[in-house]
């Protein structure tokens, strides 16, 4: 088990009624929540979710394929880790899965210790993946705190421009400029440029090489 806090809740999308119910008892033997669907829509229409999350996925179902539930989950940020588990997989399958992100592409008959290590990276995963997300929603809040003013100013700063400089751009002085940017550290959190180009990185205002 993770040291990931919370209820560590497995999904598992498989048609077979009998590989749904093998599954659900080694998973809740393994003292996970594990809640199961019958087919890819089912589980596109369940009720959202809390807690840590990753789903066991069939390849071939009838309606809607294991490769296109991944990548209709693919679009959104909030989608959890997706392990494949099929007894009909093939190279060019197990290919795309994993240039899509899965976790891991398994066959049936699985090992059970296989299994277990590949649901507890995904595990992993999805609690680091909602911590950046977390993360990023706190930046934008006190971003968002800051004056249009303010904005500007902290936007040609993450350029690398100079208070003098920042002052001309924006036809204003520097001392003006100063008390912008010391309002903006305040509110942000941050202690100098380099951390507010951080800011500005996890935020997609500036290409990711900005910050030299």
């Amino acid at each position: 088990m993770s040291g990931a806090p919370g209820l560590q809740i497995v999904h598992v999308v498989d048609d077979d009624q009998s590989v749904r119910t093998a599954l659900a008892r080694l998973l809740r033997a393994a003292r996970y929540e594990v809640r199961t669907y019958a087919s890819a829509r089912e589980f596109l229409e369940r009720p959202a979710d809390e807690g840590a999350g990753c789903l066991v996925l069939d390849l071939s179902m009838p309606g809607i394929s294991g490769l296109d539930l991944q990548e209709a989950l693919v679009r959104d940020p909030a989608a959890p880790p997706v392990v494949f588990l099929t007894g009909h997989g093939d190279i060019p399958a197990s290919v795309r899965a994993m240039k899509a992100g899965a976790v891991d592409f398994l066959t049936k008959p699985v090992d059970r210790e296989r299994l277990l290590a590949a649901i507890e990276v995904a595990l992993v995963r999805d609690v680091e993946r909602r911590r950046r997300r977390e993360h990023v929603a706190s930046l934008e809040a006190r971003f968002a705190a800051l004056t249009p003013r303010e904005q500007e100013v902290f936007d040609l700063l993450v350029t690398g421009m100079l208070n003098k400089q920042v002052g001309t751009a924006l036809g204003t002085t520097e001392r003006t400029v100063k008390a912008h940017r010391a309002q903006v550290v305040r509110k942000l959190g941050v202690e100098s440029v380099a951390e507010m180009v951080r800011v500005a990185i996890a935020l997609g205002r500036v290409p990711e090489d900005a910050s030299g």
